[in-house]
């Protein structure tokens, strides 16, 4: 499957709302969540808002796929939202692996299902992968999307709907 249209994007984004990720928000109160902490702290980044819109979409694809939904989420947006949201999007999970290997308080504010998944993710970064992570174009960036990524659990929390999110996915695709 690969996503070239802002409707089948939108289309995914709805049939989230039905997946459960054994958190305390379904995946679209969570990309909700996750887009609209990233568009306060970020105001002018639509990249990363967008990004963090998307980057647990894949498991509307395929609930299974937790391991990889980084990856998977990555392949299937960049022909849509560009190279930059796909980068966001692939490193997520990696921007939990570094915040876990360097700092240890990290881990213990994480989320049982993130603690769960972190070991079939491949847990800690080693030496060289923190090194690389430190010197990405897109460190400060992915540390926000995770960042945000971990507070956009909460139930009952009051942010834009899905709509308010359609004319800035279709602002970055038509600057794309």
């Amino acid at each position: 499957m690969e996503l070239t249209a802002v409707d089948d994007l939108f289309d995914l984004l709805d049939t989230s709302a039905a997946h459960d990720d054994c958190e305390a928000v379904d995946l679209l109160a969570h990309a909700l969540q996750c887009a609209h902490l990233l568009s306060q702290e970020a105001p002018d980044d639509l990249e990363l808002q967008v990004a963090g819109l998307v980057h647990d979409v894949y498991p509307a694809v395929d609930p299974g796929a937790d391991a990889s939904h980084d990856r998977e989420g990555a392949r299937l947006v960049a022909p849509l939202l560009g190279g930059r949201v796909a980068r966001l999007v692939g490193g997520h999970v990696a921007a939990k692996r570094y915040l876990v290997s360097n700092d240890p308080a990290y881990r213990h504010a994480l989320s049982g299902r993130s603690v769960e998944t972190l070991a079939r993710q491949g847990g800690e970064l080693d030496e060289a992968a923190r090194r690389a992570f430190d010197e990405s174009s897109d460190r400060d960036a992915l540390l926000a999307l995770r960042r945000a990524d971990d507070c956009a659990k909460v139930p009952g929390a009051v942010v834009p709907g899905i709509g308010h999110w359609r004319p800035v996915v279709e602002q970055l695709v038509s600057a794309g």
